[in-house]
């Protein structure tokens, strides 16, 4: 639970939105500890509101991606497999299944046809794609593409044998407790709707099955559902995923995560940088409904939000994260003493050239390597590999080989000494022997 003033704040929040935003419906919530810690429904909302359903777009395509993954962890696949080793015959046959997981595939946003979203689709065969359907090179820029996480669909209903629906349901939303999320409304369901621009009239959004594209945009969840998936996304993984796998999800393709602000992909995962708070989730918008699920990890909380409008509110789950953030701030474990990974005097200060770096032991028998405090310069953790070197898990140093000598430091032909330039040391080029003068 949250304290009062807390709701009170939240509540606030939610009711502007969906009154500015005019949603016919609208229903919101934060995440703590497994589960939904408070939550609203504005508007006509059914009671519970918990329970009812609505349309949960492209947050569809973080689910595709935790089966694919689930298929990577199992050794069936590598993200680096071209589709066409798993999906023969397509015009992105050379393009790789990570490409597709991080829309950097190249594959045209929509697929062929009608519009997709609000139209019946058919199988894989009935879109006959072609060349024109891949319209960027590979890996050439992050362009989003629903198209390609049909395709990721299929591969998983290849690989299981049995459909899409059937393959997350069984092992996704099953073993998550998410009852009520499935392919079509079933029991309370809110109708999808469009509010008129210029005056306070709705249309209702049709609502189908979008056959092979089912993977980009088809499931409908409820609130508390929706509530379990971000606690999934929190780390709350069970059996479905290992924490590690999660961790590579959210991972930003293609973008200097040490800016400032910035909007990113990773495998199947948005990822945000957001007043200085990192969020991982998804949204989503289908024809009448648009939809949020954002965590923070750092302060262990997530938003969740669903609404039947077609468009036009303006984003809620970040200010919720924020508003609970300022309000009732994580407090994390106390610190305790713990053994370092390596000997201490392995520990301190190291020079890059002339640049100073420090080697420190972090929690967890994790070294971090980074510039002194107030001076620039590229920092990573790195966690032991079995044959003793260490591995880059972040920064600029990620999947690089740290080796660690008497004298000296070996990072990616970059040799750390213990005073600048150390002629004692191997480094590359050698040291003037006249030295420094």
């Amino acid at each position: 639970m949250v304290e009062p003033t807390t709701a009170r704040t939240l509540l606030a929040r939610t009711a502007r939105v969906q009154r500015d935003g005019r949603a016919p419906s609208l229903v919101a919530g934060v995440v703590r500890d497994g589960g939904l810690a408070w939550s609203a429904g504005r508007g006509e909302v059914a009671d519970p509101h918990t329970d009812v359903q609505y349309r949960l777009g492209s947050i569809s395509k973080s689910i595709t991606a935790v089966v694919v993954m689930r298929l990577r962890d199992e050794g069936r696949l590598r993200l680096d497999d071209p589709l066409e080793r798993h999906v023969p015959g397509t015009p992105l046959g050379d393009r790789t299944v990570g490409q597709l997981l991080s829309h950097l595939a190249g594959a045209s946003s929509e697929s062929p046809g009608g519009w997709w979203e609000r139209v019946p689709g058919g199988s894989l065969a009935d879109l006959h794609l072609g060349p024109e359907h891949v319209v960027l090179g590979a890996a050439r820029r992050f362009h989003y593409s629903n198209l390609g996480f049909g395709l990721l669909g299929e591969l998983v209903a290849r690989h299981r044998g049995r459909s899409w629906v059937d393959v997350v349901t069984a092992e996704v939303l099953g073993p998550l407790g998410m009852a009520r999320t499935t392919p079509r409304p079933t029991g309370a369901a809110a109708r999808g709707t469009a509010v008129h621009p210029w005056a306070d009239v709705v249309l209702p959004e049709p609502e189908h099955d979008a056959g092979v594209m089912d993977a980009a945009g088809q499931l409908w969840a409820t609130l508390a559902d929706l509530g379990r998936f971000a606690a999934f996304l929190l780390g709350d993984t069970g059996d479905v995923l290992a924490g590690a796998t999660l961790a590579e999800m959210a991972v930003p393709a293609g973008v200097d995560s040490s800016a400032a602000g910035w909007s990113a992909y990773g495998l199947g995962l948005q990822v945000l940088r957001v007043d200085g708070a990192t969020l991982v989730g998804h949204g989503g918008s289908m024809p009448g409904f648009l939809a949020g699920v954002f965590v923070d990890r750092s302060e262990q909380a997530g938003a969740v939000m669903l609404a039947n409008t077609t468009s036009g509110l303006d984003p809620l789950v970040p200010g919720l994260l924020a508003d609970l953030r300022a309000a009732e701030p994580y407090v994390g474990a106390a610190w305790t003493p713990s053994p370092p990974p390596v000997p201490l005097d392995v520990l301190g200060v190291w020079f890059w050239g002339p640049a100073p770096y420090v080697l420190r032991a972090q929690g967890g028998g994790l070294l971090h390597l980074g510039p002194l405090p107030g001076r620039g310069g590229r920092a990573s953790r790195f966690a032991r590999r079995a044959d003793g070197a260490w591995i880059g898990l972040d920064g600029y140093y990620a999947g690089e080989t740290l080796r660690i000598a008497p004298d000296h430091l070996d990072l990616a032909t970059f040799v750390f000494t213990r005073t600048p330039y150390d002629p004692a040391a191997p480094v590359p080029g050698g040291v003037d022997p006249a030295g420094w003068r």
